[in-house]
């Protein structure tokens, strides 16, 4: 009996370690080094990463400091405490419009940067109803 549990030991000890054997701490410590499209790139390799690269820690770091702030402007001030980190970071990359729809923010996907476009009306221009100086040719091309 003692030499059948050695060889279920010896094969337990045989088997080759793969990525799913790292410990999840080890794993989101990785991800903290990626940015978002490779995390969610490197989620699709197994359990383990899906796992870790849903953690709260591993998207806070890609949030810029004011995240709060900007995601209630994003969603007209509405709580958002019950909302996960990654959530928060995928509504933050798509345009959010503010400022009455004349103002967007999103975040850069790349390196979390913020950009921001505002529309020819919410510009305090001198002499901008003078049809003189200027005229709004609306398109369909225009987001506003």
């Amino acid at each position: 009996m003692g030499s059948w549990i050695s060889s279920i030991v010896r094969a337990e000890a045989d088997a080759e370690a793969g990525l799913g054997d790292l410990p999840e701490s080890c794993i989101a410590e990785v991800l903290l080094r990626l940015d978002a499209q490779e995390i969610c790139r490197a989620s699709g390799l197994n359990r383990a990463f899906r796992i870790a690269a849903s953690a709260d820690f591993v998207w806070e770091a890609k949030l810029p400091k004011n995240y709060v702030y900007l995601m209630e402007m994003a969603t007209d001030g509405t709580a958002i405490s019950c909302v996960c980190k990654k959530e928060i970071y995928a509504r933050l990359c798509r345009p959010n419009p503010f400022d009455g729809g004349t103002k967007e923010f999103w975040l850069e996907l790349n390196r979390g940067g913020i950009c921001v476009s505002i529309s020819s009306k919410a510009l305090l221009i001198t002499g901008i109803n003078d049809k003189r100086y200027w005229k709004y040719l609306p398109t369909e091309e225009s987001r506003y």
